[in-house]
């Protein structure tokens, strides 16, 4: 009886590239983790599946609905949807192991059930930072965020970027000055304003409850234009005395000038009013990062200030001040607009040893050993085929040099070394080989 082929395939929302992308998905993780690490990030890693009592501990809604939720034994048990959650459980957990204030980075994959759609993601990498204090945080950590976001987009090759950045509590204090109690709605309308357009959030805004003169107000209040200075003196003239809102605006004006210090230009961080991040967790701060070249792709890293990460785990005071780069996304939506240099290079293979043939591998095996000792990735083609198939291989997959031996290379203890983009060939002992390949 003959075994049923079954056909290969993954699910929908769920990403697998082939190595040349691959090579270039590493290239954007390893940029990020070193920047992260560069400002005294510290590595952690939390289990994929937790407890569904921990990640549900704030209450249903979306989160139930999008959580991948199974059973084993007698364990209710559910994959990790953000690493927010996973770090305010690690955090309440470790707090007497932990020196404060706590910065740790981590680089992980999440999963989230959503309505399959290109671009989107059912299971994803994130890499989030997160600088947590114990019972308060310095308003200057906030200030620091912004640099390190600077650091990443411009390691990672991108010049012309802007960080956006604004306060919650400007909003919430705005907001009251009106009479408005519900302020979740109004803030999750304008979070989402320049995708949906102003005629569309002003019916929705109506449909909220809202009179057309209070959402003039507030269309007019968004749309703030000129410097930050211009903005931070158009907020300072509003002269509103609610305490909420001169909270914030106390606190945007320090973050705003500190940013400066930290070194990031003017012209990659702006004061926006609309960015409000619809997540009701964040109450001070809060950023969004968009690539000015590709305005498609949206908003590439975001985050904010929260008063309190582990409210739910412990009765200590955890405030914290965070970002996120959703980095499957980013990675897709690059590749999408070309961002990627089109090259052959499939490997991180730098050196290919051939051996004409079984009776010299022995010497082809210890050169590429100490090739590798000295630090060059190099492979060695040991399957027994024609010298043509061998050089194919190399060149299929982009690898720039290939190391010939036969029988005269090891009677004068040399080898030739072939350039694959040139195919200039040379004869070079160890040390010679070694620079001519290590460029």
């Amino acid at each position: 009886m003959k075994n049923e082929i079954v056909k290969p395939s993954i699910l929908p929302g769920f990403m697998e590239l082939l190595p040349a992308d691959q090579i270039e998905f590493n290239k954007l993780a390893d940029t990020i983790r070193k920047t992260y690490e560069s400002f005294g990030f510290m590595p952690i890693d939390t289990p994929v599946i937790e407890k569904s009592e921990i990640l549900l501990a704030k209450g249903g809604g979306e989160t139930e609905k999008q959580i991948y939720r199974f059973s084993k034994g007698s364990n209710d048990l559910s994959l990790r949807f953000d690493l927010t959650v996973p770090l305010a459980r690690y955090v309440a957990q470790n707090s007497n192991s932990l020196t404060f204030p706590f910065r740790r980075y981590q680089i992980g994959k999440v999963y989230r059930g959503e309505r399959n759609q290109k671009g989107r993601f059912r299971e994803f990498y994130q890499c989030d930072i997160d600088i947590v204090g114990s019972n308060n945080l310095s308003i200057l950590n906030d200030a620091e965020i912004p640099s390190i976001i600077y650091s990443i987009f411009n390691n990672l090759g991108f010049e012309d970027f802007t960080i956006k950045i604004n306060n919650r509590k400007i909003l919430n204090g705005f907001f009251e000055s009106l009479g408005i109690e519900d302020k979740s709605d109004v803030l999750r309308i304008i979070d989402k304003i320049d995708k949906i357009g102003v005629v569309i959030a002003t019916q929705e805004l109506l449909t909220s409850g809202l009179s057309k003169g209070v959402i003039d107000n507030i269309l007019e209040f968004i749309n703030a234009r000129g410097s930050n200075e211009d903005i931070l003196l158009f907020l300072k003239n509003l002269d509103i005395s609610n305490s909420t809102f001169k909270d914030g605006l106390c606190e945007l004006s320090t973050v705003s000038k500190y940013v400066k210090l930290f070194g990031v230009p003017d012209k990659n961080f702006k004061i926006d009013l609309k960015i409000s991040r619809g997540l009701d967790y964040y109450t001070g701060t809060v950023y969004e990062t968009f690539l000015n070249e590709y305005p498609s792709i949206g908003s590439v890293c975001s985050g904010g200030r929260y008063d309190n990460l582990a409210e739910y785990y412990t009765k200590q005071k955890l405030p914290g001040v965070g970002i996120s780069i959703g980095l499957t996304r980013l990675f897709y939506q690059l590749n999408e607009v070309g961002f990627f240099k089109n090259d052959t290079n499939s490997c991180i293979t730098k050196v290919l040893v051939i051996p004409f043939d079984n009776n010299v591998i022995d010497y082809a095996i210890s050169f590429a050993k100490s090739l590798r000792d000295k630090g060059i990735v190099t492979e060695i083609y040991l399957e027994d085929t024609k010298i043509v198939k061998k050089l194919g291989y190399a060149n299929k997959l982009g690898i720039p040099y290939t190391i010939l031996i036969g029988d005269e290379e090891i009677q004068n203890k040399t080898v030739k070394v072939k350039n694959m983009v040139t195919g200039n060939q040379e004869t070079a002992n160890l040390d010679e080989a070694y620079k001519m390949v290590n460029i």
